[in-house]
């Protein structure tokens, strides 16, 4: 089972930076503290999905974060990424496994459903994620999970829990306390005008 950090888990968005930012405002999440990074394109063309992972995946090779592939498996393996992110309509952990081999890094959305993160440990992800814990602009309609989730998941699972959906610096002390090791951001982040500045806000609330 792979390692993983604490912290603030940044999560890129083509909504909020263009290809010419990507790879800079996720150094600067990076300097701020960031310690893991995932891909997410959900509307470029195969070629640009490849440039800008192989990119991002350089960078954050050379600075020791490991970089994670939203939802496609074969890109991760294409440019040698970390791991990849899977959804409930995505490949099945094993495939993942079976193609990124056992060093990877797989998580999971199990949005409220404690047995489904149960399952996903069971059959070898890395960590699991929860929510939306609050209004989330990148997903409005995403299902709605409770505090109290993280809680009951710390004391059944033993894989890293993630929580996702609407996190701001204000809301994200409650979802630390609760249990959660690592804080999934978009717009909080990459929608700052100081992104280094928004990721140390982030990365204090694990001090």
């Amino acid at each position: 089972m792979a390692h993983l950090p604490r912290g603030l888990y940044a999560i890129t968005d083509s909504k909020l930076l263009s290809p010419e930012q990507l790879v800079e405002a996720v150094a600067l999440a990076i300097q701020g503290g960031a310690q893991m990074i995932q891909y997410r394109q959900k509307g470029a063309d195969a070629q640009q999905r490849q440039w800008e992972a192989s990119d991002l995946n350089n960078m954050c090779r050379a600075l020791g974060i490991p970089l994670i592939i939203n939802d496609d498996v074969a890109l991760a393996a294409q440019v040698m990424a970390a791991g990849v992110h899977l959804g409930k309509d995505d490949a099945d952990i094993a495939t993942a496994r079976a193609t990124l081999g056992p060093r990877a890094i797989i998580g999971v959305s199990c949005y409220n459903d404690l047995q489904c993160a149960i399952a996903a440990e069971q059959a070898g992800a890395d960590y699991v994620a929860f929510g939306s814990f609050f209004p989330s602009r990148v997903k409005p309609d995403a299902v709605k999970a409770e505090v109290a989730l993280l809680k009951e998941a710390k004391q059944k699972l033993s894989v890293p829990v993630v929580a996702i959906g609407g996190i701001t610096v204000d809301n994200g002390r409650q979802l630390v306390e609760a249990g959660a090791d690592l804080l999934a951001v978009i717009t909080e982040l990459f929608g700052q005008a100081d992104i280094r500045a928004a990721a140390e806000r982030f990365a204090d609330l694990f001090e």
